[in-house]
């Protein structure tokens, strides 16, 4: 079977949804593979954390309100182990409601599932993509349905499916970190529930986000440590958590499920030799989850790219005029986002001494200058095309 559209989006994940809903009733025929099945609830138990920029995308895409069980985020509060170095960022100094918000990704991608599912946006599930290829004036998907190949020709293919699709054919960059990622709920007995903590340690950034009646905490170690901290009874794990942290939201008292995964910087080449065809999300770049900025500029790639799209004469979609005018809106908030997750990772984790002392100077004087604290906080929310 060979089906013909403007655009194929590979990967219905948020990112690729919120492209598909930003040009919906574009007179654009636009279809998204997805390889999960129809109906299929999503198996990912994350959190994710939003900026205060996604939520106000995602309500020009009609799904903000929608959305259940968000936490909402007014205050940061940014430390490091063992030093006098603080700042607190907060929503109402910076002229904004909120600075960002936790949400189960499920509620999110249902959310945005729903709102494709009552649009004019063609969603094929099930449909497992098996070889992209261009050719002078336009793209070629194959994928599998029900063990039958089928194919799509479009004017634009865009990738948005993590980064499996073309990584053997176009290899990213990878920057491993040495470190890796636990993921778990907590409970304390003294939560503040609108404010969030990002704390250095030598061994990497420890991160506690509102959510329900806890915290989702992400606590960043090397890979061999982190594995150890698996196998730590609970008690042991709050009791060494208390010590890491300190008391600022009193005892910890319980712990959930916890779930691990490596840490690294993935950047795919910035032109993707390939006609009608571009990457978006996390196939363009997977960062390091420190200032949670990967899910928040996947978003925004989508949203640039569909305006992009949008603005484009018919006979230019897909063009590579079109493609390199987007890749070169898009490059200062790429780079910017990179060189901002990938500083701090490399500044704040370590236990040098002088890079300590610099590091809380740097952080007493965040707290005192305003416009020090506006320029991170909007570059937090917004990106730096904000």
């Amino acid at each position: 079977m060979n089906a013909q559209f403007d655009i194929a989006i590979i990967g219905g994940g948020p990112v690729g949804a919120a492209l598909a809903l930003a040009l919906r009733n574009s007179k654009l025929k636009v279809c998204v593979l997805e390889a999960r099945p129809a109906d299929s609830a999503s198996s990912d138990a994350r959190a994710l954390a939003l900026s205060y920029g996604s939520r106000l995308l995602l309500d020009r895409l009609g799904v903000w309100d929608a959305l259940q069980d968000i936490s909402p985020i007014r205050s940061i509060h940014i430390s490091q182990k063992q030093s006098f170095g603080r700042a607190v960022l907060h929503a109402g100094e910076l002229n904004v409601p909120e600075l960002g918000y936790v949400l189960p990704y499920p509620a999110l991608q249902d959310a945005l599932t729903a709102a494709l599912q009552h649009s004019d946006v063609a969603s094929v599930y099930g449909a497992s993509v098996t070889q992209l290829t261009s050719q002078t004036d336009h793209a070629v998907t194959a994928y599998l349905q029900d063990g039958a190949e089928r194919t799509l020709h479009t004017r634009l293919a865009v990738v948005a499916d993590g980064g499996k699709l073309l990584a053997q054919q176009f290899p990213p960059d990878v920057r491993d970190y040495g470190q890796s990622a636990l993921i778990t709920h907590i409970t304390c007995s003294a939560p503040q529930s609108d404010m969030a903590f990002e704390r250095f340690t030598p061994q990497g950034p420890l991160a506690l986000l509102p959510f329900r009646n806890g915290y989702e905490l992400v606590w960043t170690a090397p890979h061999q440590a982190a594995q150890e901290m698996l196998a730590w009874s609970d008690a042991d794990f709050l009791d060494k958590l208390h010590q890491h942290f300190g008391d600022r939201v009193g005892e910890f008292l319980t712990v959930g499920k916890r779930t691990c995964f490596p840490l690294g910087l993935r950047r795919a080449p910035q032109q993707v030799p390939m006609p009608h065809t571009v990457l978006l999300g996390n196939a363009a770049q997977t960062l390091h989850p420190v200032a949670g900025q990967g899910f928040n500029m996947g978003l925004r790639d989508a949203w640039e790219l569909a305006q992009a799209i949008l603005d484009a004469k018919p006979e230019d979609l897909g063009s590579e005029a079109m493609l390199a005018a987007y890749r070169s809106h898009r490059r200062t908030d790429r780079e910017a986002g990179i060189r901002f997750t990938d500083g701090l990772v490399r500044l704040f984790s370590n236990d040098l001494p002088l890079l300590s002392a610099g590091r809380a100077a740097a952080l007493t004087a965040l707290d005192c200058l305003p416009f020090m604290k506006k320029f991170v906080a909007k570059r937090m929310m917004f990106g730096a095309n904000g």
